[in-house]
């Protein structure tokens, strides 16, 4: 998913550290995973985070790629983050900025050269040299470090750091997968994340072990293209994700998993006997289809067709009825006709949608898609796009509403915004308010939808 977000990553360190660390987080949740890392690796290196910026001695910009204009809008905040860093400067105070992410990695030093103010420009793939890259900057050097690493970031990274004086997280992602290797001819991620790598088992059970022993009952598993991830058994066997969930079902005190985000190619059969026989592998599955014309599809490069992806939902149901569905569009892709955008019209009734993204195309310079002749208009992008929004709004309130009168499980989150209520996640990942008490976090309980909200669920403790 790609629904832009701003969040700020925090952890901690033992004892008196006199550097602080600010970290600024847009896009997926594969960045929101990131930014915990690079927090870890700071930590490591002496830095404390802070939720104000101004006190802030390093400002860590996590950059997404995906999005119209994403690089303007990093450039537009480096330009405020520069005015701070003269008034730190004429203070005698050390102000740091970086760049990491998708758009550090596109823009590699065009960054460093459009805004001198920026200390360290660094890569997702080399994010574990985010401390080495600081001491070179303090010692004069503007680093800019895109390169894709040989080593595995992972091995080097320190372990994840726990948050002090907070409620301890029940909810965690795990990234197991990075890069793609399917070339979508709109997608900017084979370039800014590279070729489809996989992180090992071992390394993933360790880190899933971790987690749990933490207090986390779910664990997301995140990739570019998640379930295209592979590895080897023990005794050296070839597997894929589907017995990777196998697994890390077996963990104590694991209760619930996901993963997002897939392609329809990769979508085997042992995945789909996991939605069967794992009843903690929850029903919900966000599985991005773009669009209903197999023309626009082949132009797109997504290699399936309309039927295919169709025909994959109904086994996908067959085995886990009450599984949601969760989807991308993409409206007004070069040469998309009006017959070819009611094919997407047509796609989303079959298939109805419990929630999905939909956006209009924009150019991605570097992209095939780019030169691709016979662009739309960008009105009619607009009026189609209204049309898609209202069918798929349709569908989701729906879902919601079926909801209503339901028992269902509940793992209860985190507060709400009133006193006396707590946050859970449905197993469709609806957002649940009802009153508990904090001390409940982390639990599982049966509740009974009463309400539904435009895009919440209210509930109450089921009796008995």
């Amino acid at each position: 998913m790609t629904q832009e977000t701003v969040s700020l990553t925090e952890t901690s360190l033992p004892g008196a550290n006199t550097r602080k660390v600010f970290i600024k987080t847009y896009g997926c949740q594969m960045n929101v995973y990131d930014s915990g890392r690079m927090a870890d690796a700071l930590a490591a290196d002496g830095y404390a985070p802070t939720e104000v910026m101004e006190e802030a001695d390093l400002v860590l910009l996590n950059t997404c790629h995906i999005r119209e204009k994403a690089a303007e809008k990093v450039y537009s905040a480096l330009g405020r983050l520069r005015e701070h860093k003269k008034a730190r400067a004429a203070e005698g105070k050390e102000f740091m900025i970086g760049v990491a992410g998708c758009v550090a990695q596109a823009e590699g030093e065009e960054i460093s050269r459009r805004e001198p103010a920026v200390d360290v420009v660094i890569g997702p793939q080399t994010y574990h040299r985010l401390p080495q890259a600081l001491h070179k900057a303090r010692a004069g050097e503007r680093v800019v470090d895109t390169e894709y690493a040989l080593e595995d970031k992972f091995e080097h990274l320190p372990d994840p750091t726990k948050v002090i004086g907070k409620p301890r997280s029940v909810t965690a992602f795990l990234t197991v997968q990075e890069g793609c290797d399917k070339f979508c001819t709109f997608c900017v991620v084979p370039y800014t994340r590279g070729s489809e790598v996989s992180r090992p088992l071992s390394q993933l059970m360790t880190e899933a072990r971790r987690l749990v022993d933490s207090g986390v009952r779910e664990l997301t598993l995140l990739g570019q293209n998640v379930n295209a991830w592979h590895g080897e058994d023990g005794e050296g066997r070839a597997i894929g994700l589907g017995d990777l969930l196998y697994k890390l079902a077996e963990i104590p005190g694991l209760a619930r998993l996901r993963y997002t985000t897939s392609h329809p190619r990769d979508m085997d059969d042992r995945l789909i006997e996991a939605h069967r026989d794992l009843r903690m592998l929850m029903p919900y599955l966000h599985l991005p289809v773009q669009a209903g014309s197999d023309r626009i599809l082949k132009a797109m490069n997504r290699r399936h067709k309309a039927s295919e992806y169709v025909a994959l939902i109904e086994r996908i149901r067959s085995v886990r009825p009450d599984i949601a569905l969760s989807g991308d569009f993409i409206v007004g892709f070069p040469g998309e006709t009006e017959a070819d955008f009611e094919d997407t019209m047509a796609l989303v009734r079959e298939v109805n949608y419990a929630q999905a993204y939909s956006f209009k195309y924009s150019t991605r310079p570097g992209t095939p898609g780019a030169d691709l002749p016979d662009h739309v208009a960008e009105d009619v992008k607009t009026e189609r796009l209204a049309r898609l929004q209202a069918l798929l709004l349709e569908q989701q309130q729906a879902f919601m509403q079926s909801m209503i009168g339901k028992t269902i499980d509940l793992l209860l989150e985190k507060p709400g915004r009133m006193p006396g209520q707590l946050i859970g996640r449905s197993p469709w990942l609806h957002s649940v308010n009802l009153d508990a008490k904090s001390s409940q976090i982390g639990d599982i309980i049966q509740v009974r939808i009463t309400a539904a909200g435009p895009n919440s669920l209210f509930a109450e403790v089921a009796e008995g």
